[in-house]
């Protein structure tokens, strides 16, 4: 199969391009950061462009990766998260539509306000409490307003990339890199790990079956924040030399508000048998440990 990679240059895209490879397909990849020299150049805000690729490129198949993933930013610049995450799905939407390309839309667990008490399912009605979210929200409407033959994945919690990882999990590791003794860590907040390895590794699976349509899909369990940072700690072999603290939300202020709860479940893939997603703790192991002996450019060498 030939498909179309948006967003190649994240760290979501590293896992999936391996995995689609690996399984013989072609892949195209854009992005507007050429972070590899095999990634040539698209903005996907540009519709002109999108429609000239696509038109040119003739795929089979559109992973649309790409997006503001940057929640604050998003909210201090609503200009800029609607025209890149929804605008920017508009037009691969759009694209998809007049070529009749089937296209896969990644969405978020950020859809959700975070009321509600136990996590949330395809079937529940979305409600995002950022703009981040409402961003996402409104592409995952223009997809499927526009097409027919599409998928739209939500994922949790992101993690993955190492290094190349800007998010929750590698701030953490860096801050016990750089020799941290103590860690302040929010307790508040409860969500669904979602490892970029699991998702790319289930990701066909889901394609193959062609039963499209909204689908979850992220780590087993649910945790806080507070509560992976005291398994990073015991995972690089520092429990007892670490001390996690949790503290409040509100010691923490940040420009985006956030939901109490981003757990979500995989319940279509329950049901369909087709959730073979591993727990987010069994996951934060293998991947602490495949990568903790690396060395970062710059760097010293993990404490011990």
């Amino acid at each position: 199969m030939k498909i179309f990679l948006t967003g190649a240059a994240g760290m979501l895209a590293s896992e999936v391009i391996a995995n689609l490879k690996k399984q013989n397909h072609q892949v195209i990849l854009r992005d507007i950061h050429q972070r590899l020299p095999d990634i040539d150049r698209l903005d996907v805000t540009d519709a002109k462009e999108v429609m000239a690729q696509i038109k040119k490129e003739k795929p089979d198949y559109v992973f649309h990766l790409a997006a503001e993933t940057d929640v604050d930013k998003c909210e201090q610049q609503p200009d800029h998260a609607f025209k890149v995450n929804t605008l920017g799905t508009e037009n691969m939407a759009l694209a998809c539509q007049r070529q009749k390309i089937r296209l896969l839309y990644i969405s978020t667990a950020g859809v959700f306000y975070g009321d509600q008490k136990t996590p949330y399912t395809e079937f529940d009605a979305p409600r995002p409490k950022n703009i981040y979210g409402e961003s996402k929200l409104q592409g995952e409407i223009i997809v499927r307003n526009l097409l027919s033959e599409y998928f739209i994945i939500r994922a949790g919690w992101m993690v993955g990339g190492w290094e190349i990882d800007k998010k929750f999990v590698y701030k953490i590791v860096k801050q016990l890199r750089e020799g941290k003794k103590e860690l302040r860590v929010v307790n508040d907040k409860v969500g669904s790990p979602t490892f970029t390895k699991d998702f790319a590794r289930n990701l066909m699976t889901v394609i193959d079956t062609e039963r499209f349509g909204l689908y979850h899909m992220t780590n087993k369990g649910t945790c806080s924040r507070y509560d992976v940072a005291v398994k990073i700690v015991e995972f690089m072999g520092l429990s007892g030399k670490i001390k996690v603290n949790p503290i409040s939300s509100d010691e923490f202020p940040l420009p985006a508000p956030r939901a109490d709860s981003e757990m979500i479940r995989n319940y279509k893939l329950d049901l369909l048998g087709l959730n073979h997603m591993p727990h987010w703790e069994d996951s934060l192991k293998e991947y602490i440990l495949t990568n903790k002996d690396k060395q970062d450019p710059l760097r010293e060498k993990m404490p011990v």
